[in-house]
């Protein structure tokens, strides 16, 4: 591994090895040891009874993995929910399907993210039609704004380079480093367009990319890259028109015209949200990625549930989620590229059900997890 901070010049020819690496990138196929890991959890759960699961992203692992994966996790299991929800892809897992969708909330100008389950026997046939048809416009966002974001660092768009470099304190030859490889990246793309399953073309790929060079240039060299192609990226999310997206209001009202549910993710994300007055089930209150708000927000969805209570005695409460956030893509990279971070997270694991002062304000609220899966289970099965 190299040891020094400088890239040296990156020749413009795509070699055998950029090829290899491209190809090993979007592979979707997994190696025996992939299965490994994927099938074999590091720790196992005897004393969770319920699990919930209804925030995770199988990615390109088989569902069918992912089932003996939670066997040997949870292998005391009494009852369970367990919905995958791929990014704007509906997926089924035994009698429910679900979908974590990119929406627009035109009152407070934001992207947001929804999920949705389903029983899926609302999805039959010509049923969600129109939802599938939105879901697939809204799929295409993600590998579009991958080709914003390789064509930002080749065009170049210098404003954004610019800012980005401030940033982060990338000089030029990091920069032209970053660019030289954005140039391969995005010529293997058109060469071979018509190889590449659809759910690889995402920002992902460059990072992984990137990844895979640490042997050949060291940790010094590729984390100074990433942390300029996150501000980069981030950048390019910010110009992204926000009117590519569906309304908020329209996926919920063709989700509930089917029969279906909805739940806000990580609403510390976008904050307004919570006085929308969106026609939602409830709220996720704990993310691996979203820890800090998890006891306000149980007393928020308590405070508005209080509220509805008493102007519609008969209405459904708001139920309190915790999502796992689960990408199974991460499990099956080499440890060394792990995020180790994402790498930790368990489909069903969310410790904060049993932390004694987040329990204090799910008591007041009145609910647990248990109550929760058949609480849903009930309005899913409708």
């Amino acid at each position: 591994m190299r040891a020094c901070e400088s890239p040296e010049e990156v020749s413009p020819e795509i070699s055998e090895q950029d090829q290899e690496i491209f190809f090993r990138v979007i592979a979707e196929d997994l190696t025996p040891e992939q299965v490994e890991r994927v099938v074999n959890p590091p720790r196992s759960y005897p004393r969770e009874h319920s699990v919930l699961a209804t925030h995770w992203h199988p990615e390109f692992v088989p569902l069918e993995l992912i089932a003996r994966r939670i066997e040997a996790a949870f292998p005391q299991r009494e009852e369970e929910l367990i919905i995958p929800t791929q990014h704007n892809v509906l997926l089924h897992w035994g009698p429910y399907a679900g979908v974590e969708v990119d929406c627009y909330s035109r009152g407070f100008n934001q992207k947001v993210q929804l999920l949705l389950h389903f029983h899926e026997s609302r999805l039959r046939g010509e049923n969600a039609g129109v939802l599938r048809s939105m879901l697939a416009h809204t799929f295409q966002y993600r590998s579009s704004q991958l080709f914003d974001f390789l064509a930002t660092l080749t065009r170049p768009h210098a404003e954004r380079l610019d800012e980005a470099a401030r940033e982060t304190g990338a000089d030029a030859a990091l920069v032209e480093f970053v660019r030289a490889y954005a140039l391969k990246i995005e010529k293997l793309l058109e060469q071979h367009h018509d190889r590449i399953p659809p759910d690889a073309i995402k920002n992902k790929l460059v990072r992984n990319f990137f990844d895979t060079l640490r042997p050949r240039y060291g940790d010094g060299i590729i984390n100074k890259a990433q942390a300029f192609l996150k501000a980069v990226k981030q950048l390019v999310k910010e110009g992204f028109s926000l009117g590519y997206f569906y309304r908020t209001t329209e996926i919920i009202e063709e989700t509930r015209a089917l029969g279906g549910c909805v739940v806000v993710p990580h609403p510390e994300q976008f904050w307004p949200i919570l006085l929308a007055d969106y026609d939602v089930d409830g709220f996720e209150v704990w993310n691996p990625q979203s820890q800090r708000y998890t006891e306000f927000l149980i007393g928020v969805v308590n405070r508005k549930n209080a509220a509805q209570s008493a102007l519609r005695p008969s209405a459904r409460r708001f139920l309190v989620f915790m999502g796992d956030d689960t990408h199974m893509g991460e499990k099956v990279k080499e440890p060394e590229y792990q995020d180790g971070l994402k790498a930790e997270r368990e489909v069903g694991l969310q410790p904060a059900w049993d932390d004694l002062s987040i329990g204090k304000q799910l008591i007041l609220a009145g609910m647990d997890k248990a109550g929760i899966i058949r609480e849903y289970k009930n309005r899913l099965d409708g």
